[in-house]
């Protein structure tokens, strides 16, 4: 499932906040690492190389260097060195120990999730989860952010996702099992 880009946009972020944020348009860095032979670098030789040439921060070496590895076919969408990653998240009314516990309690979290094959790894109360998901191919980390009193948000990393259409069916999941959670959690 081919997702659609916008135009002047590389990684999900817009030509004008990537030259606000580091003086060049995509287009700009993307011929700055052609013209370096970035191609064949690979992604620690071209991260190195806008650090020491480009005094470029280290968030937005990340960034520049995932939207040209994608731009020039080493990367897909949602690719990382270890798979493919997809993100969802949701705000809930709700305080974020309600939200925790619906993750926390095994019979709780059915109400939302179904039976889905998982292994609670570490949890730290009203924090994060760490989850191995379906025997041990992906893993799930899951956060928890107070908004407010009685406001929350969960957010859901699922890892290690074998391929495009993985990451695809897993984000249509999230989503559901997020509207899910809400609906039990605010009641």
């Amino acid at each position: 499932m081919a997702e659609e880009k916008e135009a002047g946009t590389a990684a999900g972020i817009s030509d004008a906040t990537v030259k606000a944020r580091t003086g060049k348009t995509w287009s700009d860095w993307f011929a700055i690492l052609d013209e370096a032979g970035a191609v064949k670098l690979g992604h620690k030789g071209i991260v190195a190389l806008l650090s020491e040439h480009h005094r470029v921060g280290p968030w937005w070496r990340q960034m520049v260097t995932v939207a040209y590895e994608q731009e020039r076919g080493l990367r897909e969408r949602h690719q990382t060195p270890e798979g493919f990653q997809v993100s969802a998240s949701k705000t809930i009314g709700a305080p974020v120990r309600a939200v925790f516990g619906a993750w926390a309690d095994d019979a709780a979290r059915a109400r939302w999730l179904g039976n889905a094959d998982l292994t609670v790894r570490r949890a730290t109360p009203g924090k994060s989860m760490r989850i191995t998901w379906a025997g041990g191919g992906s893993s799930v980390d899951v956060n928890f952010y107070s908004r407010g009193p009685e406001k929350s948000q969960v957010e859901v990393d699922h890892k290690r996702l074998a391929d495009a259409d993985e990451v695809a069916r897993m984000k249509a999941f999230w989503s559901e099992a997020l509207d899910a959670l809400k609906k039990i959690v605010e009641g």
